[in-house]
């Protein structure tokens, strides 16, 4: 009896110890998920996911097990343990089909996003963060709402789409103005300063990220992360001695090993760009182990490649007793083993690639070859464009290394096509890898170019006919890359046309600067393309065009230009003289390269004459960008310009004379002086639709967008805003803009790039602007007969703009090429 009484007893205690235990966990599983939380916040991602597998094993609440799942799936991907995460996701998603809760499926899909992004899948986690964005907008959730944009812009911005996240951002910070500062307010700031930052626009990524980290510093929030952004940003604007300091603070003060090891990485690359060689070595080492000591994870595999493909690129090693080969190789085989267990194609490609880039600067190209191929197929299984562009490019250097120059040319024509294929918003390539466009993009036209003509006379005609036409596509191709470069977006292309259907009196040029070659093809109405080149060192390149810029300054006698007009003649025209001849063309349309840009064409000289007092001249980007000509029944006129010192810029006094005599030939609204103001120049673009706009102002073009502008009576118009400046109404664009006063940046042997910027920028089909600020009363006249010619005697604008300039060669006063070449004539010449 005693026995069943214990028994019995024993029965009850453990019944209400149950009983108990369910209603502690009924009021504590609210507390599990906090403390899980905070557990996740310390990093303790161990202990957070057990408290929420108490959740999950334990509550009858389906949302309380959906927020469970969630929570995991979250510290799971911060393990790198994808496959528990996508099913910590998918028991979620489960559970949400019994219940109806739209914002929980909207945390799930973001959790969701964010495994696609790290794995790779970045256009389906954009995808999903965009599905995740509707919902949350129909349930007016603002902070969730901002979180899922900013993650947008980041997937954005590694597909390369930069003006898109921009845009994303700045509609995310409208919302953010609206609520006080907070960490959310602080992230989105500095992705949006980032992005500014791929874009080129380095003063206002900086002004952004200060603004981020003002927020951070307010709120007692964690600034790491964005001084190493500002750093970043100063680095871009070549301010490498505050990069430096930021990153050195950065690596000696933050607690965090993974920001740690990004400004160690940041600064080892600031170090090997300003050939501070020695103390990049003394680096290595500590960087490697801090590397080593990281958990397993992406970012884990992306430092190491950065770091080998540093030390890759530092070939001063042969200098000095130290050789860090070994240690590079041993580096990228962890990686490729890391990636492997993983199991993540997009970083197994990365690193094959770079044993493929290893191999190739060992000179082993058998093993060179086979690495970067296995990159390439990986790459092209997953939709990687980028990375297919640069491995296409690494395996055709390799190939032409052994002799295989038909395979070299098919690989740098698909690499060539790739770069092509990510023009949409921006050529680029994910930013957990270096990308720099003079170094991974130019290059890659011009090495085909190379390739393609080395033997291309040797060949049979219909060969030789294919590899012209190839050379004069990628020519076309490099020079649209340089200006989506230049203005981080896509241009606006135009059907391509043959020469024949545009003018059948003209013919184009392409020179194009090789690195000891200057090669010319020749396109003539209805013939075979013409090719011809010379042998040109870069010192000779470079001593002649200085030679020729040198001389166009009036403290020189006219004549003296000569020698340096002539050899540069005998390299681009004479050998095509008899062909321009035979075919009677009147117009030579030049598709300029690199320091070419900065020459007028027009003072060439055949040993008697100026080419301009043969042809009429004009400058395309090429022919996919030219738009058509235009039937003008009445030229509509809109003027503006400053005459008196403004900005620290000098007094252009013959302004006034010069838009008064063109407002004698052709009717003008005229803005000048204080009227000239943006505000008002873009209200009257606004109200009315103008066929000609005529501006006597400074200006600069730059190699940098950020630094070619138009001055106003205030303000500035930067090129990247001409486009809104000079809005115009209905379906016809602007058929001609006229810079009377611009010049090309002092010192910046490619500044001209700047004016065809500006000359695409502005939608005009025809820009005619001056490489230099020419003397005021011969700009006037000069200015006074191309109206003359273009509006009384109809003359073509090309022709116009030639007799023009023959007025001032013919006038005694104004004969020295400083006056009259200045002004040159960009797009459709007709």
């Amino acid at each position: 009896m005693l026995v069943k009484l214990r028994h019995l007893i024993l029965i009850l205690i453990v019944a209400i110890a149950i009983i108990s235990t369910s209603i502690a966990t009924a009021k504590d599983i609210d507390s599990y998920l906090i403390q899980g939380k905070q557990y996740y916040d310390r990093g303790q991602y161990s202990e957070a996911l057990q408290l929420w597998q108490q959740v999950v094993n334990q509550d009858d609440d389906i949302e309380n097990k959906i927020i469970g799942y969630n929570y995991q799936a979250i510290a799971y991907q911060d393990l790198a343990e994808w496959e528990k995460s996508a099913g910590a996701i998918e028991r979620a998603f489960d559970l949400l089909e019994n219940v109806n809760n739209s914002f929980l499926y909207a945390q799930v899909s973001n959790t969701k996003g964010s495994l696609e992004y790290k794995t790779g899948e970045v256009e389906d986690a954009l995808q999903t963060w965009q599905q995740a964005e509707v919902i949350y907008r129909d349930l007016n959730g603002a902070e969730p709402l901002l979180r899922s944009q900013i993650n947008q812009a980041q997937a954005l911005r590694s597909l390369g789409f930069y003006p898109r996240a921009k845009n994303t951002l700045e509609t995310a910070n409208e919302d953010l103005n609206k609520l006080p500062d907070s960490l959310l307010k602080a992230k989105a700031l500095q992705s949006l300063g980032v992005t500014l930052r791929a874009m080129g626009d380095l003063s206002e990524s900086e002004k952004v990220l200060k603004q981020s980290l003002n927020i951070a510093s307010q709120i007692n929030a964690p600034t790491e992360s964005i001084k190493l952004s500002l750093a970043n940003t100063a680095k871009v604007r070549q301010d490498y001695r505050t990069a430096q300091t930021i990153y050195k603070q950065i690596r000696v003060k933050t607690s965090d090993l993974q920001t740690k090891i990004k400004a160690s990485l940041d600064l080892l690359d600031l170090l090997i760009t300003t050939e501070q060689t020695d103390v990049a070595r003394e680096l290595f080492p500590a960087i490697a182990s801090e590397i080593d000591s990281l958990s397993l994870s992406l970012n884990k595999i992306y430092n190491r490649v950065n770091l080998a493909h540093s030390f890759i690129g530092l070939d001063k090693w042969h200098s000095h007793q130290i050789n860090y080969s070994n240690e590079i190789k041993n580096i990228l085989i962890a990686a490729k083993a890391e990636a492997e267990k993983l199991n993540n194609d997009r970083a197994k490609s990365y690193v094959l690639g770079e044993l493929g880039y290893f191999y190739e600067q060992q000179q082993q190209w058998i093993k060179a070859s086979e690495f970067t191929q296995q990159a390439i197929l990986l790459a092209q299984n997953i939709r990687a464009t980028d990375i297919v562009a640069n491995t296409n490019w690494q395996q055709g250097r390799i190939l032409k290394a052994l002799g295989k120059i038909e395979s070299a040319i098919a690989a740098y024509q698909q690499a060539v096509n790739n770069l092509q294929s990510l023009r949409q918003d921006l050529v680029a390539v994910s930013p957990d890898v270096r990308f720099d466009y003079r170094d991974e993009v130019e290059p890659v036209y011009r090495q085909l170019v190379q390739l393609l003509l080395q033997d291309v006379d040797s060949l049979p005609q219909e060969k030789k006919q294919e590899y012209l036409q190839k050379s004069r596509e990628a020519i076309e191709a490099l020079q649209l890359a340089e200006l989506e470069n230049y203005f981080r977006q896509a241009c606006v292309l135009n059907q391509p046309r043959e020469i024949e259907e545009i003018d059948p009196e003209a013919a184009v040029i392409y020179p194009i600067l090789l690195e000891d070659r200057l090669e010319v093809i020749l396109s003539l109405p209805n013939q075979p393309l013409q090719y011809y080149g010379s042998n040109l060192t870069t010192s000779q390149k470079e001593q002649i065009f200085r030679d020729i810029n040198q001389t166009l300054n009036p403290v020189f006698l006219p004549d003296e230009i000569l020698p340096p007009a002539q050899q540069l003649y005998d390299w681009l025209i004479r050998p095509g003289k008899a062909s321009l001849e035979q075919q009677e063309i009147k117009t030579l349309v030049f598709v300029l390269d690199d320091l070419l840009r900065n020459i007028p064409m027009s003072v060439l000289h055949d040993g008697e004459n100026y080419l301009i007092e043969q042809y009429d001249i004009a400058l395309t980007p090429g022919l996919q960008l030219l738009a058509p000509a235009q039937d003008l029944a009445e030229y509509k006129t809109l003027t503006g310009g400053l005459t008196i010192a403004r900005q620290g810029f000098p007094p252009l006094p013959s302004v006034k004379q010069e838009l008064k005599q063109i407002n004698t030939i052709i009717p003008a609204q005229v803005l000048i002086d204080e009227e000239f103001t943006r505000s008002d120049f873009q209200t009257r673009t606004e109200r009315e639709t103008f066929s000609t706009i005529h501006l006597a102002t400074h200006g600069q073009f730059s190699t940098q967008a950020e630094d070619t502008f138009l001055l106003t009576w205030a303000d500035r118009i930067n090129v990247k805003d001409l486009d809104s400046v000079l809005r115009q109404q209905g379906d016809k664009p602007l058929d001609l803009l006229v810079l009377s006063a611009c010049e090309t940046a002092e010192g910046d042997n490619r500044a001209a790039l700047g004016m065809a910027g500006v000359a695409v920028r502005s939608g005009a089909r025809s820009t005619v602007a001056s490489l230099w600020t020419v003397e005021d009363d011969s700009t006037a006249l000069l200015m006074r007969e191309f109206y003359r010619n273009l509006i009384q005697a109809k003359l073509t604008k090309a022709e116009a703009l030639r007799q023009a300039q023959l007025s001032l060669l013919n006038n005694p006063q104004y004969n020295h090429p400083y006056y009259w070449s200045s002004f040159v004539l960009i797009g459709n010449w007709l």
